[in-house]
């Protein structure tokens, strides 16, 4: 992840626009097998304004956290609570990538029932990030579309078994070359993605836009604007809009790091969103202090309410 790195109410406005329904199959215990719900039974949010997404980084945090803001309504502050995150890694045994979980990433899926249950029952989505862990794989250099199929139905196994709402993908940390392996290639991330989404019709595919897998999105005909659900600007405290072709409802040029973005930045950042059009707010690191100050500053751009928070 990257932290404040400068390179690169008006709800009733934002309501406008159409509003992203995010589709859910069943929540599973542990190890369970999911079956796709019927269309009629996937639930949608009901929250007129922005999309709201929390990555929160396991390591420090609990996913927890993401579910103890709300606005006075009643309505959850964050829709999307991003788990950071498995890895991509290498064996070079096998000569093969792996999903990785460190510790903390597996006592989060684990404890699905007490750590991402809970979020969901309230409506909000759980995703799970999948980064570079520098052993030189990455969603950019499978070395042909049936490893980057291979790779695509570990992750949506792991969506599967842990009862998940979908795949993040953050191409850093790769150090592509590494142990042998492959440059990046125009066709891989495009055969990865494209994969996941047939495995993975209803769940949601976004892109931290950032890395040679981010450069390379179309190939062979495949427009990978048709198949990720959103995309985000990686640089807090900054404003940059994505670089793919996903409508604006989709799309999130802002990003915050909670508690260490300003909040006057955080709210000249949410007020763009809105008038802008853009229908998704990005923020990062959630910890377990109470951050109401921080997250009302955009929670009164993009809903017009203070959050509220409950410990």
């Amino acid at each position: 992840m990257k932290t404040l790195i400068p390179r690169r109410v008006r709800a009733a406005a934002l309501a406008l626009s159409a509003l992203v329904a995010l589709a859910s199959g069943a929540l599973l215990p542990t190890g369970a097998t999911a079956a796709p719900a019927p269309a009629d039974e996937i639930p949608h949010l009901t929250k007129a304004g922005a999309t709201s997404v929390a990555y929160v980084e396991v390591n420090n945090h609990s996913m927890a956290n993401v579910g103890k803001y709300t606005l006075p309504n009643g309505d959850n502050v964050f829709d999307v609570a991003v788990i950071f995150a498995a890895n991509i890694n290498y064996d070079t045994g096998t000569e093969k990538a792996t999903l990785h979980f460190n510790e903390n990433v597996q006592r989060v899926l684990d404890n699905a029932a007490t750590e991402i249950r809970p979020l969901q029952n309230k409506g909000i989505k759980v995703v799970l990030s999948v980064l570079g862990n520098h052993q030189g794989a990455g969603f950019a250099n499978f070395p042909s579309q049936q490893a980057a199929a291979d790779y695509a139905e570990l992750l949506s196994d792991a969506v599967t078994r842990y009862g998940l709402d979908g795949i993040d993908f953050d191409d850093e940390y790769a150090e592509y070359g590494k142990n042998g392996t492959g440059q990046p290639n125009d066709s891989s991330f495009v055969h990865l993605v494209s994969a996941l989404r047939s495995n993975l019709p209803d769940k949601i595919i976004s892109l931290y836009n950032i890395g040679p897998a981010a450069a390379r999105l179309s190939y062979g005909g495949v427009d990978l604007a048709t198949v990720f659900d959103y995309a985000w600007n990686p640089y807090y405290g900054s404003w940059q809009v994505p670089r793919i072709g996903l409508p604006k409802s989709r799309l999130s040029p802002a990003a915050v790091h909670i508690g260490a973005t300003s909040p006057s930045t955080v709210a000249a950042l949410a007020r763009r969103t809105v008038d802008e059009g853009y229908g998704v707010f990005l923020t990062y690191n959630l910890d377990g202090s109470d951050r109401s100050t921080d997250v009302s500053a955009f929670t009164r751009e993009l809903y017009g309410q203070d959050a509220v928070y409950a410990p």
